[in-house]
C-alpha cells in the first residue's frame, strides 16, 4: 500500500506532462492508477472478510515514535474502494468534462494528489502519518475548488475552504497529542485496546472535545456547514469526488475509526447526537429552498453527512450497521446525481431548475442516470437506498431516551430527500414542457457512462446486496463495535411499521416536491436571517481581520524599547512567580546572612560605583556620556568577575563592552535626536518593572546558590576545553567550539540585520517620500 501512496504522488506530479505529450488520451494512462489501487484492494478482500487485519510497518522518525504504519480492516477498505474507485470515474468524467481546458493536466494532478492523500488517511496506522495525510487532503482540496483561480468566487470559496479544515486540522492535531499521552501510544492498533484506559483518563475530554472539532469541520457540520456549499464553485468533478464520496466523509471516516476509543461515554452520544442532529435539520431545510442544482445536492449532502455522525453518535449495532449501509448508498446516488447536474450544466450553460425543462428528450443517457439515482434517493423498491433508508428508520426507532427525536430529523430528511429526489430526476427531464430548453452541447459518453454506471451499480446492489456487499458492510460494522455482528441485508423485510413509514415519506415528500415553487417564492423573505448565519459571520471576521491585526500591532509595536523590555521582563517575572512560588522549595536566607556583614571594602567601592553610574545615567543628556556610563558599569561587572574567581567570563565581558562601545561611538552620528532620559524618573511604572524583575533574578539565583545543580557538564568542560578545544577561555571555547553552530547562527542574524540597518541608513528618501 505504500508502494501505492508513492506511486500515487509521483503520478500526481507527473500528470501535467503526460498530458501534454498523450492529449486526449492521457485520462487512459492516469486511470491506470486508481485502477490498479482498486484491483489490488479487491485482492485483498477475501482475507478482510475472513476476519483478519492487515498491517505494515515502515520506520519514518524511529527516535520519536512516529512511523509510517499501514492499517488494513473492513472499515479502511470500505473507504479506500470508494476513493479509488471513484477517482477513475471521475478522472474519465473530467476528460470529458473539461476537454480542451489549457489547465486540465494540472487538474488530473491536483485530482491524484487528493485522491492519495485520502487513501492515506483511511490506511494510516498511525496518528502522525494520518495527521500528515488529513492536512494533505486540505491543501489538495484548496487547489481542487480554487482550480477556476481567475474568478474571484473561486479563490473565495477555496481560501474559506482552507481556513476551516484547516483550523480545525490544528484542533485535530492537538486532540491527536493528547490521544497519544492518555493512550501511551501513536499507533492506532494499540489505541484501539486501550478504549476503557482512555476514556477514564483526565485527559479524555479535552482530547474529544478537539478531534470532535477536527471531525466536524472536515465533515461540514454545524457550525461549520457553510464552506460546503460554497465550494461549489469548483468544477463539477471536484465537487462530484469531494463532495459526495471522499473529502467531506473523512471527519465520518475518522469518527467511526476511533469510536472503540472514544465511545461510550456520555459526552461522545450527546455530542455527535446534536451536532449531527441540527446538521441533519439544517440541510436538509435548507436545501429545499433553493433553485440551484449544485446548491440543492450540498445541503442534501450536509443532511446526509448530520445523519451518519449521529447514527455514529448512537452507537448501538444496527445504527453503526445503518450507518455503513447508508454511507455507500449515498455516495453512489450523490455522486451520480452531481455528474448529471454537470451534464446538465454543460450541456444547457444553467443550473436552475426554474430554466431547464424536457432535457430527456435529448438527454437521454443523462436522464436515465438520474431517474436510477433519484429513485435510490428517495429509498424506493429495489434500489439500495432503500435498504439503507428502511434500517437508518429501524435504528432510529430502537429503544433510548433520544428515539422519537432521532427518529423525526430522520423522517423530515427523509421527506426533503423525497422531493429533491423527484426535482432532479423527474422534474427537469420528464415533466411535460412545450418548450424544453435547448442545448448547447451534447453529452459524450465521458459524461454519461460514469453516472449510469454508478447509478446501476446502486440498483445492482439493492437487488443482489446479499451477494455483493454485506460481507464487507458487515466488517466495516464490525471495526466500529469491537465484535462480531450477525449482519444480513435483504431488500424485503415484508410489512411492517418501517416499510409504512417509508410509503409514508414517499407521499408527503411528493407533496412537497408539488411545493416547491412556492417555496422557492417563500425562500427570499427568510434571507435577512442568514445576515447573522456563520457564512456571513466568517467573512465579517475575515475581513475584519487586518483591522484588527493593524490595532493589535499598534497596541504592541509602539516603537519604544523600554516597552518592549518592561513586557519581556514582567513575562518571565509572571513564569517565575507562576512556577516557584506556589510548588518552589523554601528560601532560607538566616545561614547566608553572614555573607551581607562580611562584604569586603573594594566590593562596597564597585557596588557604589555602579549605583553612581546608574544615577548618572537616569540623569545623562548626552548619548556620547551614556554610552560611556554603560561602559563603566559593564566593566565593573567584569572586575566582580574577576574578583569571584570567573577570569574566563571577565575576559568575554570585557570584550563585549568594549566592542558596545566603538559600535556605539562609530554610529553616533548616524541616531537620530538624542531623547533624555530623565523622563524615566516621571514614569513610576518603569521603575517598578526594574525593581520586580531584579528582585525575581535574585530570588531564582539565590535558589540556585541553596540547590546547587548537579551537573556533570562543569567537570567535563573544564578538562575538555584545554585538552580538545587547546584554548584555555572556557566561555570561549564553549561558543566557538562546543556550540560552534549556535554561535554560527547567532552570528549569521547578527551579520543579516547589520546589513538591514546599513541599508536603512544608506536609503535616500525622495521629497515626496519624506512629505
Amino acid at each position: 500500500m505504500v508502494l501505492a501512496l508513492v506511486a500515487g504522488l509521483a503520478v500526481a506530479c507527473a500528470a501535467p506532462l503526460i498530458h501534454r505529450l498523450a492529449g486526449s488520451r492521457a485520462y487512459l494512462l492516469l486511470m491506470l492508477l486508481p485502477l490498479s489501487i482498486f484491483g489490488y484492494l479487491l485482492s485483498l478482500l477475501p482475507t478482510i472478510l475472513a476476519g483478519q487485519v492487515l498491517s505494515s510497518y515502515y520506520p519514518w522518525v524511529p527516535s520519536l515514535g512516529i512511523h509510517l504504519d499501514i492499517y488494513l480492516d473492513g472499515l479502511s477498505l470500505l473507504f479506500a474502494l470508494l476513493i479509488s474507485g471513484f477517482g477513475a470515474l471521475i478522472i474519465a468524467y473530467a476528460a470529458g468534462y473539461l476537454k480542451g481546458h489549457p489547465l486540465l493536466g494540472r487538474f488530473y494532478g491536483y485530482l491524484i494528489m487528493f485522491m492519495v492523500a485520502m487513501l492515506g488517511v483511511v490506511t494510516a496506522g498511525n496518528l502522525f502519518s494520518l495527521f500528515v495525510f488529513w492536512e494533505l487532503t486540505s491543501l489538495s482540496s484548496y487547489l481542487l475548488i480554487g482550480f477556476k483561480h481567475d474568478t474571484e468566487d473561486s479563490r473565495n470559496s477555496a481560501l474559506q475552504a482552507l481556513l476551516v479544515t484547516g483550523g480545525g486540522g490544528l484542533a485535530l492535531m492537538g486532540g491527536f497529542l493528547l490521544l497519544s499521552t492518555a493512550g501511551g501510544s501513536l499507533s492506532l492498533p494499540e489505541l484501539l485496546e486501550q478504549g476503557d484506559l482512555i476514556r477514564t483518563h483526565a485527559l479524555y475530554l479535552p482530547a474529544l472535545a478537539l478531534i470532535c472539532l477536527g471531525a466536524f469541520t472536515k465533515s461540514a457540520q454545524f457550525p461549520f456547514h457553510f464552506w460546503l456549499p460554497n465550494a461549489m464553485a469548483a468544477p463539477t468533478p471536484v465537487s462530484a469526488y469531494l463532495h459526495s464520496a471522499t473529502m467531506v466523509k473523512a471527519g465520518v471516516y475518522l469518527l467511526a475509526r476511533l469510536t472503540p476509543v472514544l465511545g461510550g461515554t456520555d459526552p461522545w452520544a450527546y455530542s455527535l447526537l446534536i451536532v449531527g442532529g441540527t446538521t441533519t435539520v439544517l440541510g436538509a431545510f435548507l436545501a429545499i429552498q433553493q433553485s440551484d442544482l449544485k446548491a440543492i445536492l450540498a445541503y442534501t449532502t450536509i443532511s446526509a453527512l448530520g445523519i451518519l455522525v449521529s447514527m455514529i453518535g448512537l452507537g448501538t449495532a444496527p445504527a453503526l450497521e445503518a450507518m455503513v449501509v447508508f454511507l455507500l448508498a449515498h455516495a453512489l446516488y450523490k455522486g451520480t446525481l452531481f455528474m448529471v447536474a454537470g451534464n446538465v450544466d454543460h450541456a444547457t450553460g444553467s443550473r436552475q431548475i426554474k430554466q431547464l425543462r424536457g432535457l430527456g428528450r435529448h438527454m437521454r443517457p443523462t436522464a436515465l442516470a438520474a431517474a436510477l439515482a433519484a429513485l435510490s434517493m428517495a429509498g424506493m423498491l429495489p434500489f439500495f437506498g432503500f435498504i439503507g433508508k428502511e434500517l437508518l428508520y429501524e435504528a432510529a426507532l430502537e429503544e433510548s431516551t433520544t428515539r422519537w427525536a432521532l427518529f423525526g430529523l430522520t423522517f423530515f430528511s427523509g421527506i426533503i430527500f423525497v422531493a429533491v429526489a423527484l426535482v432532479l430526476g423527474y422534474r427537469i427531464f420528464w415533466r411535460k414542457t412545450p418548450t424544453p430548453t435547448p442545448l448547447l452541447h451534447a453529452d459524450g459518453p465521458l459524461l454519461y457512462l460514469p453516472p449510469l454506471l454508478l447509478a446501476g451499480l446502486g440498483l445492482l446492489l439493492g437487488v443482489l446486496p446479499a451477494l455483493l456487499v454485506t460481507p464487507m458492510l458487515r466488517r466495516a460494522a464490525e471495526a466500529m463495535l469491537g465484535e462480531a455482528q450477525t449482519f444480513e441485508l435483504t431488500l424485503w423485510h415484508g410489512v411492517n411499521l418501517v416499510l409504512l413509514l417509508s410509503g409514508l415519506t414517499m407521499l408527503l415528500g411528493w407533496v412537497l416536491y408539488r411545493a416547491t415553487d412556492r417555496l422557492h417564492a417563500l425562500a427570499p423573505r427568510l434571507a435577512p436571517l442568514y445576515h447573522y448565519g456563520p457564512n456571513n459571520l466568517f467573512f465579517k471576521g475575515v475581513k475584519a481581520l487586518p483591522g484588527a491585526a493593524a490595532a493589535l500591532t499598534g497596541a504592541i509595536q509602539t516603537g519604544k524599547l523600554r516597552n518592549y523590555i518592561a513586557v519581556i521582563s514582567l513575562t518571565l517575572v509572571g513564569f517565575v512567580a507562576y512556577t516557584l512560588i506556589p510548588n518552589g522549595p523554601p528560601l532560607v536566607l538566616a545561614d547566608r546572612w553572614h555573607l551581607v556583614t562580611n562584604v569586603r571594602l573594594y566590593e562596597v567601592v564597585l557596588i557604589l560605583l555602579i549605583l553612581a553610574a546608574l544615577y548618572m545615567l537616569h540623569r545623562s543628556k548626552s548619548r556620547l556620556t551614556s554610552i560611556a556610563i554603560l561602559g563603566i558599569i559593564g566593566y565593573s561587572i567584569a572586575v566582580f568577575f574577576i574578583l569571584f574567581g570567573a577570569p574566563d567570563i571577565a575576559a568575554t565581558q570585557l570584550l563585549i563592552e568594549t566592542l558596545t562601545v566603538v559600535l556605539f561611538v562609530l554610529v553616533l552620528h548616524k541616531l537620530p535626536a538624542f531623547h533624555t532620559l530623565s523622563a524615566i524618573q516621571q514614569k513610576p511604572k518603569y521603575i517598578a518593572v526594574s525593581v520586580l524583575f531584579g528582585a525575581a533574578m535574585t530570588y531564582v539565583l539565590l535558589l540556585v546558590k541553596q540547590f546547587p545543580l548537579d551537573s556533570p557538564l562543569k567537570e567535563y568542560f573544564g578538562q575538555a576545553s584545554y585538552l580538545q578545544g587547546q584554548g584555555r577561555n572556557i566561555v570561549n571555547v564553549i561558543l566557538v567550539d562546543f556550540r560552534a553552530l549556535d554561535t554560527l547562527g547567532e552570528t549569521t542574524v547578527l551579520a543579516v540585520a547589520a546589513k538591514g540597518i546599513f541599508a536603512l541608513f544608506k536609503l535616500k528618501l525622495d521629497q515626496e517620500e519624506r512629505l
